[in-house]
């Protein structure tokens, strides 16, 4: 960038440069030009703007949403999740995931902010256990947690990543297959079974499609060829249904329509009565109406914390873009 700024300068290039982080703004550009959800919300000279301004212009200046119907987290309530020093190769292996300290408490949400790109994925990975670490603990109510389908049924640990038809399902499987994962060999007493009964799985897949109203022409049918609301229904259906522990998301809302994602998010607040959930997200307002506390991950690590009555959009985009 340095050697295009110097040609720029000498009048040798325009240059069109799209950028999420402030330092790369503020030390390359003249003028900036800010979109927020394919929206244009601001112009200006680089050198006639504050990094508040250009937060604002990012994430919005709008306050908190109240939060009279937000119940508190109990006192004393136990720690469910525990990640301490974890540490992880990026998907280009060249840089570090860079965990210090993160929990989440039996009935709360904590939200993750950030641009895409900052190690989320990798994160979660790690949490899913398709990432190995290279440093670091997760646990889960004290115990050691390696993301195996042991550990995740014995502890009550759910997972509902983003894509859930790509990350989450078989697609060329049933719906009533793809909604019995997590039971078709246990019995109702949650017992290890050695023959599989069909009769049970389409049962089981009836009565989850009509308490989370999954729209769908057949449970027989390729759960590919469903809508993506009712792929994401199917999947919340899966996942939510027994005990829950541990909850993490990752944009549950992402492509959805208003009428799924006002659903998915009353489900999400619903099961959280007791749960500890760890949600992340790209959507800031999602994180705002949704979570207790919000953490920022930039570069691949946990910048900045801060509880949801004390939240202030423009530091968080601030947070979010980099300035620290």
């Amino acid at each position: 960038l340095g050697l295009v700024r110097g040609m720029t300068k000498a009048g040798d290039l325009t240059v069109l440069m799209i950028s999420h982080k402030f330092h790369e703004v503020t030390a390359f550009a003249d003028d900036i030009t800010v979109l927020r959800k394919g929206r244009l919300t601001g112009t200006g000279k680089v050198s006639e703007l504050s990094h508040k301004q250009m937060a604002a212009m990012m994430v919005g200046d709008q306050p908190i949403a109240a939060l009279d119907s937000r119940a508190p987290v109990p006192v004393g309530a136990r720690q469910i999740l525990t990640v301490k020093a974890l540490k992880a190769p990026d998907r280009t292996g060249l840089k570090t995931i860079n965990i210090g300290e993160l929990d989440v408490k039996s009935g709360e949400i904590v939200g993750v902010a950030g641009i895409s790109g900052n190690g989320q994925k990798e994160f979660l990975e790690v949490l899913a256990g398709q990432r190995t670490r290279d440093a670091g603990d997760v646990l889960v109510k004290g115990s050691p947690y390696g993301a195996s389908r042991a550990e995740a049924r014995t502890l009550n640990v759910r997972f509902i990543p983003e894509e859930p038809l790509r990350n989450a399902c078989a697609p060329r499987m049933t719906v009533a297959e793809n909604m019995a994962f997590r039971t078709f060999d246990l019995n109702e007493a949650g017992k290890p079974i050695s023959w599989i009964r069909m009769s049970a799985i389409r049962d089981y897949a009836t009565r989850l499609v009509e308490q989370f109203k999954v729209k769908t022409a057949s449970l027989a049918s390729p759960i590919s060829s469903l809508s993506g609301g009712n792929v994401q229904r199917a999947v919340l259906a899966r996942e939510l249904t027994g005990e829950v522990d541990l909850l993490i998301v990752s944009n549950p809302c992402f492509g959805l329509d208003f009428s799924a994602v006002a659903e998915i998010r009353a489900r999400m607040r619903a099961r959280n009565a007791g749960a500890a959930v760890l949600l992340m997200s790209e959507d800031l307002d999602e994180l705002l109406e949704l979570s207790d506390r919000i953490f920022v991950m930039s570069d691949g690590a946990l910048v900045y914390e801060t509880p949801i009555a004390q939240a202030s959009v423009q530091t968080i985009g601030e947070h979010m873009a980099g300035h620290h």
